[in-house]
């Protein structure tokens, strides 16, 4: 999965601009969509908006805190946990943690990461633990 597009992707809305994170969820119609909307500091604010499921991947250099807003975001490790976040849960995923997010309904949910944190795809379709 090529995700070069983060690293680039534009910041939605700058500091001192008031943005309704609600109307930005309802107007995303489609099954995957991770938007940065706002940036503070080193890192961000992404909206992601799901259905199904996302590879398994790390990020090196970037802990990610998921809180989820809508639906459930089920988060599984390389341990063989699973972490399953309904509304107004949220955790934190450490950096270089092997990991994937499952929705099995729409989920929204908001991350806070470093901004264009790297992301490693591993090339298989499950980790060992």
């Amino acid at each position: 999965m090529d995700t070069s597009g983060y690293m680039r992707e534009p910041v939605q809305y700058p500091s001192l601009h008031v943005f309704d994170v609600t109307q930005e969820a309802a107007a995303i119609q489609t099954e995957y969509r991770n938007v940065v909307l706002n940036r503070i500091n080193g890192g961000c604010l992404r909206l992601a908006v799901m259905s199904g499921e996302y590879p398994w991947h790390s990020h090196p250099h970037s802990d990610e805190l998921f809180l989820v807003v809508e639906g459930c975001l089920i988060i599984e490790l390389s341990d063989g946990r699973s972490l399953a976040l309904e509304p107004w849960h949220a955790v934190t995923i450490p950096a270089g943690t092997v990991h994937r997010t499952r929705a099995d309904v729409r989920t929204v949910n908001l991350c806070f990461e470093e901004l264009a944190a790297e992301t490693v795809f591993l090339d298989r379709d499950a980790p060992t633990p």
